[in-house]
């Protein structure tokens, strides 16, 4: 069990989520855009999050490419495209919380067959996630768009970390 691992997939979560409901009142112009040199549109690129968390998932059970994000191809809208979201957020929180960080996963590639420990594509989740959603701010931010905050400070309230406490320091033994 990896609860550090899961936690910063529900931080994965939030940020995802946050920065797709921070889109919605983008223009059609605003979601068609594409900083220079990137290969997708930030509504390519939010559809690229949603759509690669559900594969991340499948691997962790050895399988993958299995028209697992056709939902989110093309353009599915906001509304699916936060269902997913939220939906694959949650399995892989789930997959996190249980993960047993010695397991090894066979993935099949080209006709061929690669180890991974599970907890590999967890990560891989978080980092693709943190890269494409800073593409799609650095994008917006190029145009004039104001970006939503999505720093761990802002998590740690929505999440209920840091609350105030009263009294002495514990730390001063007064």
């Amino acid at each position: 069990m990896s609860k550090a691992l899961a936690d910063c997939l529900r931080y994965n979560r939030w940020a995802n989520l946050g920065l797709i409901e921070a889109c919605r009142g983008l223009t059609e112009a605003q979601l068609d855009m594409r900083a220079t040199q990137s290969s997708r549109s930030v509504r390519e690129l939010l559809s690229h999050i949603v759509g690669s968390e559900l594969t991340f998932a499948l691997r962790t059970k050895g399988r993958q490419h299995e028209g697992e994000s056709r939902q989110v191809d093309g353009w599915p809208g906001f509304e699916v495209l936060h269902q997913v979201a939220a939906s694959s957020g949650d399995d892989l929180i789930t997959i996190a919380a249980d993960v047993d960080e010695e397991e090894l996963v066979a993935l099949p590639y080209g006709g061929k067959t690669y180890e991974y420990p599970k907890s590999f594509f967890l990560l891989h989740a978080i980092e693709h996630g943190v890269e494409h959603r800073t593409e799609i701010k650095v994008t917006l931010a190029l145009i004039g768009v104001e970006t939503p905050d999505l720093d761990g400070w802002l998590y740690s309230e929505a999440a209920g970390y840091g609350r105030e406490i009263t009294g002495p320091d514990p730390r001063k033994g007064r």
